[in-house]
């Protein structure tokens, strides 16, 4: 199979009618993949609970060992990137591997993933932005205000030209890095609680706890990472920009996501990280704000709470984006109506997919507004929860279609043993018991009941079903 050097520009630099464009390089697409993982969100959110619940000082492996997985998952998923030739992501690559049911099944799940976390960061960020406000004497409005305000904003820029959302996610993403990473460099400079010492990666640090929870809040914090390749019509040299940026996602998301948590365990010591954390979570507190006043003062750990709501923002328009082009390609093939994959004449965006994602997004947040549910917990909690299962599931179907494809396809793994086979075989070892580890931990990702988590867990699943089950009713794909 011949594979285009750029998918998303004919041989004279322009589109092809029809089809997305743009010049995205490496850095722009890991600027937009990263500030859909919200680092800072997860630094002050995922980080706590990881230690609280989990295995306390040695939570800093969960997060080393889940980049590890989500590392060997990418070698399998980028040695297959050449050999798929449209944008979509998860979608593209099962349909490649394991046929047109169950990459639908696949898009589906996507589909499904990617809203619930959208909503439920519009929520957390709804009630972020009100808090933020409150602190410093404004009025206290209702959460969902603020939602729909930044729904109003996500909406404008998704609907202009990608470049436009790359530029607004650098700014953002670049912000909210430099101040944890300013953070971390204050507690390690100053000695931390007791001297720094590397206390969290010892045998007795690592199993002091249930290090299962500590690697299941860490893959909840890289949801997102794998949408490189949703970029692909829009990158400017797909066969490398895509592989480059996958990698650099996953290693620049995990090396700071553990650095990050060392450090506030160094921060509040070994011995007394796990009273420090949960202390925070019953009381409502934030531990990565309480350390930060300690470290850094007033004035920057103000500027930190901001640049929260910054973060929670190009989480929601990162996503926003990937699934307005989710939409675009299934529309595109034949699956969705055919105006879903209409490209703006002058925006080169698909404008009217991502006018129908702002709209679906505003139907569930008035919903939950209606329904009155607590905007983190309620909200947050329960849509991360579906996302979570979600975003497990695609990778291991992803990974399953890629050992598929190349036990198919002699020629394309001739000479890549390790990265067509061994991989990807391991990717899914990894991706069944990080499914397992989620499943069996729903409640403390949700927040909700028993009977509520299993509710939500089973979405994805039903996703699943009801897209392999109109997989085969392929309609004519737009021209």
């Amino acid at each position: 199979m011949a594979i285009e050097a750029n998918a998303g520009t004919n041989d004279d630099g322009s589109a092809p009618a029809g089809r997305l464009s743009g010049k995205l390089g490496t850095g722009r697409i890991v600027f937009m993949v990263i500030a859909a993982a919200a680092p800072l969100t997860v630094i002050g959110g995922n980080v706590p609970l990881a230690i609280g619940n989990g295995n306390g000082p040695g939570a800093p492996v969960g997060f080393v060992l889940a980049s590890l997985v989500l590392l060997v998952f990418s070698i399998g998923f980028v040695t297959m990137t050449p050999h798929v030739t449209e944008a979509g992501a998860f979608y593209s690559y099962v349909t490649q591997g394991l046929g047109d049911r169950p990459g639908m099944g696949t898009a589906y799940v996507a589909l499904v993933a990617y809203t619930a976390i959208q909503v439920g960061v519009y929520g957390y960020l709804g009630w972020a932005v009100g808090d933020l406000v409150t602190h410093y004497g404004g009025p206290a409005l209702p959460w969902w205000a603020y939602s729909i305000v930044a729904l109003a904003v996500v909406a404008l820029l998704g609907y202009r030209h990608i470049e436009l959302s790359a530029k607004v996610l650098g700014v953002a993403l670049v912000l909210e890095i430099a101040i944890v990473v300013a953070l971390d460099v204050a507690i390690l400079a100053s000695g931390g609680a007791h001297g720094i010492s590397g206390d969290s990666f010892t045998p007795d640090a690592v199993f002091s706890g249930p290090l299962g929870i500590a690697v299941l809040f860490a893959l909840t914090g890289f949801i997102g990472f794998e949408a490189t390749a949703v970029f692909r019509d829009e990158a400017k040299d797909p066969a490398r920009t895509i592989p480059r940026a996958t990698y650099l996602a996953v290693a620049i998301i995990g090396i700071f996501y553990t650095v990050s948590c060392w450090a506030l365990v160094e921060a509040a010591g070994s011995d007394q990280v796990v009273r420090v954390a949960t202390d925070a979570l019953d009381q409502g507190g934030n531990m990565l704000l309480d350390t930060s006043r300690q470290h850094l003062g007033v004035v920057l750990t103000d500027v930190m709470q901001v640049l929260l709501c910054t973060s929670l923002f190009a989480c929601v328009l990162s996503f926003h984006n990937v699934v307005a082009r989710y939409q675009f390609v299934l529309a595109r093939k034949g699956f969705f109506p055919r105006r879903l994959g209409g490209v703006h004449p002058r925006h080169h965006s698909p404008a009217f997919s991502s006018v129908v994602q702002t709209g679906t997004a505003l139907v569930l947040l008035v919903v939950f507004a209606v329904a009155g549910l607590d905007p983190l917990v309620g909200i947050f909690g329960s849509m991360a929860g579906v996302a979570t299962v979600g975003m497990v599931l695609l990778m291991l179907l992803t990974s399953v279609a890629v050992v598929v494809f190349f036990a198919r396809d002699r020629a394309a793994r001739r000479g890549r043993v390790w990265t067509a086979v061994v991989a990807p075989v391991a990717a899914c070892a990894g991706l069944l018991v990080s499914l397992w580890l989620v499943v069996s931990n729903f409640t403390l990702v949700t927040g909700g009941s028993t009977g509520v988590s299993v509710l939500l867990g089973v979405i994805p699943a039903v996703a699943l079903i009801a897209g392999v089950a109109v997989g085969g009713r392929r309609r004519r794909a737009v021209s």
